[in-house]
């Protein structure tokens, strides 16, 4: 995990701050009106004081250093000085609890007492970083990924490519989302190992899909997988098409000239904005487990899936297939 590093803070006071403080303390001016003066709050400049010597020893650079050293980073780990907690977070993690889950459990179990409280980042911290030898590192095998290291979320930069000129699905038509017309799609890539992909395209009314070979995920060789499959459906049924943000779309606009199909993109980090294809995706997994490399099926056998899964009954439609749902939906 990488050291933050220390800078100061844009809410806490600056030396300069801190000189008008001091100045103010030997003109004898009040603490309200210094703090008037700054545009701070009477009880910051009180509490600066009050922590500093008070009126009569209050020194601007004594005051400033004093700050920088009480703000250096690492402090003494919490897990560290209170050994109860330490021992209830350890044994939950041993039974494959996620550090959000124990955190989240013990400001439940323990609403009023803050010793027994700490944060998801503090106890990944303490398994990633053993210098502070605070939880054992065999407990990071129960942890659901096995990454090796680990950055805050906050801290983590944005991996998601940019998608010039994309139409947000804020912009779509309400008869898209009310699946009130059909002929409008949600896509995405099902991922497999080495890197292996199969296009999924599912329709939003009727949840019939179409399984699309993807030799690469370059933008170019998807625009043209999904060129030729939207050119064998049924032109009343292909009016737009929802996607992720992901890069292998970076070629929207001349899909969508190709295709003659409107394109909208998900929010980012929303999967749930493509909610049928991402169901869709999970009962594909029953023939396309985890772990399966995708680039060995040919565009026969992925249209025999398709059936397979388009011929199966659905309660979402009345216990009706969506092959049955697409053909009804025909002009």
């Amino acid at each position: 995990m990488e050291p933050a590093r220390q800078r100061r803070n844009e809410r806490v006071l600056s030396l300069t701050e801190r000189e008008t403080i001091s100045r103010g303390m030997a003109a004898g001016a009040s603490l309200r009106g210094v703090a008037r003066q700054l545009g701070r709050a009477p009880s910051t400049v009180c509490r600066e004081v009050a922590r500093n010597g008070g009126r009569r020893r209050y020194r601007a650079t004594s005051a400033d250093r004093q700050a920088w050293k009480a703000a250096l980073r690492p402090k003494p780990c919490k897990l560290a000085t209170h050994g109860r907690l330490r021992r209830l977070v350890a044994a939950k993690l041993g039974v494959n609890w996620s550090p959000e889950q124990v955190a989240g459990w013990l400001r439940r179990r323990y609403p009023d007492d803050m010793n027994m409280n700490i944060s998801h980042e503090a106890i990944y911290r303490s398994l990633f970083i053993q210098a502070r030898g605070v939880l054992r590192r065999e407990l990071l095998r129960h942890l659901r990924t096995k990454r090796r290291f680990r950055q805050s979320a906050r801290r983590q930069p944005s991996r998601q490519g940019q998608i010039l000129d994309a139409v947000s699905i804020r912009d779509r038509p309400p008869e898209v989302a009310d699946r009130a017309v059909p002929g409008h799609w949600e896509g995405d890539l099902l991922v497999g190992a080495c890197s292996t992909h199969i296009a999924t395209l599912v329709e939003r009314s009727s949840r019939f899909t179409a399984l699309v070979k993807v030799p690469r995920k370059d933008a170019v060789t998807v625009r043209k997988a999904l060129v030729a499959q939207v050119r064998r459906l049924p032109q009343e049924l292909t009016h737009s098409l929802t996607w992720d943000r992901g890069t292998e779309l970076a070629e929207h606009v001349q899909l969508s000239i190709d295709a003659d199909l409107d394109i909208y993109f998900c929010d980012p980090h929303s999967p749930w904005q493509r909610g049928t294809n991402e169901n869709t995706n999970r009962l594909l997994r029953q023939y396309f487990p985890r772990g399966t490399r995708l680039d060995g099926y040919s565009q026969g056998q992925l249209n025999k899936t398709a059936r397979a899964l388009n011929t199966r009954p659905r309660k979402t439609l009345g216990f009706k297939t969506p092959l049955e749902a697409f053909v009804e939906a025909l002009p």
